[in-house]
Formats: structure tokens, sequence, C-alpha cells
């Protein structure tokens, strides 16, 4: 999973009407408003899915954590998915490919986005302070050509991304292999476990991109959950909202 921060245009923050009123007229109300702090507004984040089932579109107990952290943290979300078929369309009780069966990309990922979701062509990176991409299969066959941390490595030269571990480790990390893509591709791979939350995260400072292995290891569901909520913190702190 990752999430890339965009580069946008400074906001100007609200100006409090009792800032024109004179000393003496204000009431006790009035004079205790001044001293408290202007709520902030929330990070603009674009959450972009790649359809709906982990094998054949978005992960979907990854995008309701991401859902869930980012509410927690006060942002302001905007969902997204391409209007294209899917890759194929798969038998998620059989792991199988259905025979004459297609689907939208954007009808299946607003089944996540409960109906509230907006064509990716018209995402613009003006409008957002970051960009969170759920893991699944869906994003390697019908979004990025690649898996989302993968994505990053062939943007971003040099970008520092995360899988987790580069040893399956008897099948804890069955993915494993995907850290060689990416070094191949000229990224660093940082290694991380998902076990201990605030250590679940990769943070690169430099190209504002966070990372977090989630389902790339065979673990408990809610230590995923908490990896998760690790990244969408960073990913708000970066955001500076």
């Amino acid at each position: 999973m990752a999430a890339v921060r965009a580069p946008v245009a400074s906001r100007l923050a609200a100006v409090s009407a009792f800032a024109s009123l004179s000393p003496g007229s204000r009431t006790p109300s009035q004079r205790a408003a001044l001293h408290r702090s202007a709520p902030r507004p929330g990070a603009r984040v674009a959450l972009v899915l790649s359809g709906c089932g982990v094998f054949d579109g978005t992960e979907i107990h990854e995008a309701s954590a991401i859902l869930v952290h980012l509410s927690r943290g006060g942002a302001e979300v905007q969902i997204f998915a391409p209007d294209v078929p899917q890759m194929h369309v798969i038998d998620h009780t059989k792991g199988q490919p259905s025979e004459g069966e297609s689907r939208n990309v954007l009808t299946e990922s607003a089944r996540i986005a409960r109906g509230k979701i907006t064509d990716l062509a018209k995402l613009s990176a003006a409008n957002h302070d970051a960009a969170i991409f759920p893991g699944g299969f869906g994003a390697a066959k019908n979004l990025l050509c690649c898996i989302a941390p993968v994505l990053a490595a062939k943007v971003l030269r040099g970008v520092e991304v995360t899988v987790g571990h580069e040893q399956e480790e008897g099948g804890k990390w069955p993915y494993a292999g995907t850290a060689e893509a990416i070094k191949a591709l000229g990224a660093k791979h940082c290694v991380k476990g998902v076990a201990i939350s605030f250590l679940a995260a990769h943070v690169d400072q430099k190209n504002k991109v966070v990372t977090t292995p989630a389902f790339m290891c065979e673990t408990a569901l809610h230590h995923i959950h908490d990896g998760i909520g690790a990244m969408v913190r960073k990913v708000l702190e970066l955001s500076g909202k």
C-alpha cells in the first residue's frame, strides 16, 4: 500500500468575525473565543480504488481501514477509480477466473465507496494534499500494472518503499520477492514488520511517500489495521494538516 503527498497551492485560513470588535464591546464568551485555536482544515486526500475484491480489485479490508483512520484524522476524502473494464473477474470462492463475466472497475469500486465515487480521469493533484493507493491485485491488473509500492518505484527514481521482509520466512511473507523487483527499478527497499504498528510504515521524507506492508504479511487482521493507521498518520503529518 502506498501514499503520496500531492503538491498544492497554499490555502487561506478563516478569520474570526470577533477580530473586528473592540475589547470593551466583547461579551465574556466572545473574549474566551479569541483564545481558542481556530479549527484547522483537514487534509484533502484522494483514495484511488481498483475494483472490489483482493484477487481482481482493491483489497476491501485495506480500503476500509484507510477510510476509518482518515476519518479519525479529520481528513476530507474523495474516492476515485478508473471507468474501465476489469482485466478479468475472479470467483473468490475458487480463486479462479469466472468465464464469460465482465465488470467495470468504477462500478465495482463504488461498492466500497457506498456510491460516492468519481472517475479517476477527473482527479487533479491541485485539489488534493495526498493520494493513497490501497493494495489488492486490482492495482496491478486494472490500474498501475504493478502493486502499489512498486508504482512509486517506477515513477520516482531512488524512492524508498517497503513491502515488508525480503525473505518468505516459511510463508509468513509470501510476496517477499517483490522487494527484488523494487530494487531492480533503482529504488530502495526498507525492511518493515507489521506487529508493532508504529514501526509498520516507512516514510521517504525526500519524496513524500509513505508505504506499509499490510496484507503482504500473513498475520492477524488487527496488526494490518494498526499498520495502516500508522501509514495514514504519517501521510497526514506530511500534509501539514
